[in-house]
């Protein structure tokens, strides 16, 4: 099974624990993202998260390879939620295993800021204001323009 996956049922943080666990592993790390009940100043009360799934797989996997070369024996593991969540639902998690904490605790940021970066992975916030997408940008404007929230 892959660990590096897409879903769109809940996740459960056991099986990225388990895909990043050894006998030579002395130290594992977990960042959990949730669902939280605002987003730049404003309030939030679900989320859709959504994605071409096989492209955010093989972009997870391809930011692990990289990690996992500066960072020779580090294991990792991601799971991200597509679909409708509410507040307090798990997102996303990450784990990452190494022979020392702190190996392991570099590891575990740097995947979680690159699969934020990098993995096309939208959400559309809801909220009392209506539902956004957050981070769109009208194609048709160029970059002189500002960023633009489509309701």
């Amino acid at each position: 099974m892959s660990t590096f996956r897409v879903l769109e049922s809940p996740l459960d943080p056991s099986e990225a624990i388990a895909a990043v666990s050894g006998p030579e592993i002395g130290g594992v790390d977990v960042f959990l993202g949730l669902v939280r009940n605002h987003n730049d100043g404003r309030a939030v009360t679900r989320l859709e998260y959504h994605a071409y799934v096989s492209m955010a797989e093989k972009e997870m996997a391809r930011i692990a390879d990289e990690i996992m070369r500066e960072m020779p024996g580090v294991r990792l593991a991601a799971h991200h939620r597509i679909g409708s969540l509410v507040v307090g639902d798990l997102a996303v998690v990450c784990a990452a295993g190494a022979a020392h904490r702190g190996e392991a605790f570099q590891a575990c940021r740097e995947l979680i800021d690159r699969i934020k970066h990098r993995v096309p992975v939208w959400k559309r916030e809801h909220g009392p204001d209506g539902p956004y997408w957050v981070g769109w940008e009208d194609a048709r404007c160029g970059g002189e323009h500002e960023h633009h929230h489509q309701q």
